[in-house]
C-alpha cells in the first residue's frame, strides 16, 4: 500500500500521555487552571490542544505547511481567517477591479472558491487531518465603490478526538512565587507571581481516522503517518514553562481490514491500578499499572476485523498481569493479531 494513496480502511487510536508539576490544558475563564470534570474530580484536556500539539510540531519540526496558525501582517496584526485563505489564493486571481457584472462576478467568485479549496487541501496537512471551515471573500469596484462577496467551504476532519481524560482523579496545586522585575518604576517591591498546576496526571485520548471523510480531505496514508509522529514526539517537545513535564507512554493504532467497522471507546477500555491511599497521591508512573483485560478481550473478540496493530510505548510503563516481562506487543501478537512498532 502506498504511502501516498489515500486512507481507504477506517482505524481507530489510543494514545496515553502524562505531565508532572505542570499545566496540561488551562481554562482561561477559571484563572488559567487545569481543566477539571468537578463530578468525578478528573482532568479534562481538549481535543483543541491535542490537535494544536501536532500541529505545532508537524510545522516547526517537519516544515509541513499549516493552515490553522497564527501569523502577523506587516500591520503587526494578527491574520484573520479570511486573509489567511487568501494566501493560497493566485495572484493572477486577485485583481477584481473589472467584474462589472453580476455574472461575472459569481463565475469569478466560483472559480476562486474552488481554487482556493483545492490549493489548501493540496498544501495543508492540518485541513486534510482534521477539516475547517474556510472563509472566501472576494473585493470588487462598483461604480468606483469597494465591496465584498463572502462564503465559506467547510471540509469535515478525518481525524476526530474526543476529549481527552485523566485514568484518574488529581488535585490542583496553587503556587505563587514572584517575579524579577518591580512591580511598577520606582518601585522597590517585585512583582508576584501564582499559577495552577497538576502535580501529576495521566491522560488518555481516543481518536478515529475515518476514510469516508478522508476522501473529501484526500488524507494520505503518508499524512496519518505524520499524525502519529505528531501525536507522539509532538507531545514529547512541548517544552514550554506551563507545558514542560509531559512524556508520552503508550500510542496504538488499530487498522481495520473492512471499511467503516471498529470496536469503539478504547480509552473506556482501560483502567488505573496502584497500591496508594488514594488517586490523588499518585505522582509517577512507577507507582501505577495499566488494567488491558478489557481492551485485549475486545481485540481477542475482533481479530478477524483487524488488519494490524500499529503500537509503541514507554519503556516505564507497567502492564498489569501480561507476563513475558511486560511484552505488549508479544501479548497481542499471541491473541492472532499481526503488530508492527511504530518508528517514531
Amino acid at each position: 500500500m502506498s504511502n501516498s494513496e489515500i486512507v481507504k480502511n477506517r482505524s481507530e487510536i489510543l494514545f496515553l500521555y502524562d505531565i508532572t508539576n505542570a499545566n496540561p490544558n488551562g481554562d482561561p475563564l477559571d484563572s488559567n487552571k487545569p481543566r477539571l470534570d468537578e463530578e468525578t474530580e478528573f482532568n479534562i484536556v481538549t481535543d483543541v490542544r491535542l490537535k494544536r500539539t501536532i500541529r505545532d510540531y508537524l510545522h516547526d519540526y517537519k516544515k509541513e505547511e499549516i493552515f490553522v496558525r497564527e501569523i502577523v501582517n506587516n500591520e503587526g496584526k494578527i491574520q484573520d481567517a479570511k486573509a489567511r485563505a487568501n494566501d493560497f489564493l493566485n495572484n493572477d486571481n486577485k485583481d477584481n477591479t473589472l467584474l462589472d457584472t453580476d455574472s461575472n462576478r459569481d463565475n469569478t467568485f466560483l472559480g476562486q472558491k474552488k481554487q482556493i479549496a483545492n490549493s489548501i487541501l493540496e498544501k495543508c496537512i492540518d485541513v486534510r487531518l482534521f477539516g475547517a471551515t474556510i472563509p472566501v471573500d472576494i473585493k470588487f469596484k462598483e461604480k468606483d465603490k469597494s465591496k465584498s462577496k463572502t462564503s465559506s467551504v467547510t471540509f469535515t476532519g478525518s481525524v476526530q478526538f474526543r476529549l481527552g481524560r485523566s485514568l484518574h482523579k488529581v488535585e490542583i496545586t496553587h503556587i505563587k512565587g514572584t517575579g524579577a522585575f518591580a512591580s511598577g518604576e520606582g518601585k522597590e517591591q517585585k512583582t508576584f507571581r501564582e499559577e495552577y498546576i497538576l502535580p501529576y496526571s495521566l491522560i488518555s485520548f481516543y481518536g478515529i481516522v475515518n476514510e469516508k471523510a478522508a476522501e473529501s480531505t484526500k488524507l494520505t496514508n503518508e499524512d496519518v503517518k505524520l499524525l502519529l509522529d505528531g501525536i507522539w514526539n509532538g507531545t514529547k517537545n512541548l517544552i514550554s514553562r506551563s507545558k514542560f513535564g509531559q512524556v508520552p507512554r503508550l500510542l496504538i493504532q488499530i487498522e481495520y481490514k473492512d471499511k467503516y467497522y471498529f470496536i469503539g471507546d478504547l480509552d473506556k477500555q482501560l483502567s488505573l491500578k496502584h497500591s496508594l491511599d488514594n488517586d490523588k497521591t499518585i505522582r509517577s508512573i512507577n507507582e501505577v499499572k495499566i488494567n488491558l483485560d478489557l481492551l485485549l478481550k475486545s481485540l481477542e473478540l475482533n481479530k478477524d476485523k483487524i488488519n494490524r496493530i500499529n503500537m509503541k510505548y514507554d519503556s516505564n510503563i507497567i502492564f498489569e498481569d501480561i507476563g513475558d516481562g511486560n511484552d505488549l506487543n508479544k501479548k497481542i501478537k499471541a491473541i492472532g493479531i499481526d503488530v508492527a512498532e511504530l518508528k517514531l
